[in-house]
């Protein structure tokens, strides 16, 4: 059945991804094909949310490495928790394609009203208070419910998904199921979490992906990876190579103000609510992006926009970038050195005494 699996999904990113084009598993060769070795051996499929960077070899092996070693691999926390943090960030983050994979997921490894609880979206009616808890902690943040022993992980799976969240509502549509009427959507739920969850139950070694990486120093904003070496290993070297892709396709003005503004992220200016009607109606950013070099305004205002309001990217947005020459591995570059950098913030931010700043 995995396999089968595995086969069906394969051409999931070609007719889901937007803006780029896919890199089919069957051509892929090299660090491509390694990577989605890995993915569809651990994970069950080629997931999307991860193969949409393949334009960009190097950041493809660090979405994967992150996203494996953070949620896949076996720790304290264990799995449940882990995707209630991954569905909870991603309610948050107003990504509906994550919330349906990762709820589907959770909701396939529990039982009773708490899954039909999540499969309708209604976090906070879990009956397990743990699980209650950390779904509101991942919404809403908060002193961590959780012991300290728990932290590198669950703060590894809250980053992750700030990352992911971000590309996702860029590069993929709102939802990985088809758009069908309610009751057959009911039924494909239910039948998305019985496979998810099945899928859930592999077990993973630590440490298997840091590899496809170089090695790179830990940035003092990671010290919540807590010294676990699979942790240390895949944010630190992820972190130095979207860094790295940050250096070649986003403007140095564009990475000043992006870092400038970080503090907004904790309390989004009230410009940014569903209240404005036009993107160009955006006061705040408007300003912002309007303090950049003309040719730079572009890059900013992207790049602005997946940091802090990603669901209102638009292909117009896409299309001005593009009229910049961006080609499609600058523009994923682009993203997601916006997303991690706004990921790795937010992961200051939530992170609990002592690795917090």
């Amino acid at each position: 059945m995995r396999k089968l699996i595995t086969r069906v999904t394969r051409g999931a990113t070609a007719v889901q991804l937007r803006y780029v084009a896919p890199v089919a598993p069957g051509p892929a060769r090299g660090p491509v094909a390694k990577v989605y070795h890995q993915v569809e051996r651990d994970f069950g499929m080629l997931a999307p949310p991860v193969a949409l960077h393949a334009v960009a070899p190097p950041l493809l092996a660090a979405a994967w490495t992150m996203l494996r070693e953070a949620l896949l691999a076996p720790g304290p926390a264990g799995r449940e928790a882990r995707e209630i943090v991954a569905a909870g960030v991603s309610t948050a983050n107003r990504c509906p394609y994550c919330v349906d994979v990762h709820g589907g997921t959770l909701a396939g490894l529990l039982t009773g009203p708490d899954a039909a609880a999540v499969l309708t979206g209604r976090l906070a009616d879990l009956r397990d208070p743990r699980l209650r808890d950390l779904a509101n902690w991942a919404v809403r943040g908060g002193p961590p419910p959780f012991p300290p022993e728990q932290g590198p992980e669950l703060v590894g799976v809250a980053v992750v998904f700030h990352y992911l969240n971000r590309m996702v509502n860029v590069f993929l549509p709102d939802s990985p199921l088809p758009p069908v009427p309610g009751p057959v959507a009911a039924v494909l739920r239910r039948g998305a979490a019985r496979i998810l969850g099945g899928l859930a139950r592999t077990t993973v070694v630590a440490g298997e992906s840091p590899g496809l990486l170089p090695p790179a120093p830990v940035p003092s904003d990671l010290s919540w990876t807590g010294g676990r070496p699979h942790l240390v290993a895949a944010f630190s070297r992820s972190a130095a190579v979207v860094e790295a892709a940050g250096e070649r396709s986003v403007p140095e003005s564009v990475r000043r103000l992006v870092a400038a503004q970080l503090p907004r992220l904790e309390a989004p200016p009230p410009a940014l609510d569903d209240t404005t009607p036009l993107l160009g109606d955006i006061r705040w950013l408007a300003e912002c992006v309007a303090g950049l070099p003309e040719p730079d305004r572009p890059a900013g205002r992207l790049a602005m926009l997946v940091a802090y309001a990603s669901y209102r990217v638009t292909a117009a947005d896409i299309d001005r970038v593009r009229a910049h020459g961006y080609d499609d591995r600058a523009l994923v570059e682009l993203a997601a050195w916006s997303s991690l950098t706004a990921a790795r913030y937010l992961g200051t931010r939530v992170a609990p005494a002592p690795f917090a700043d």
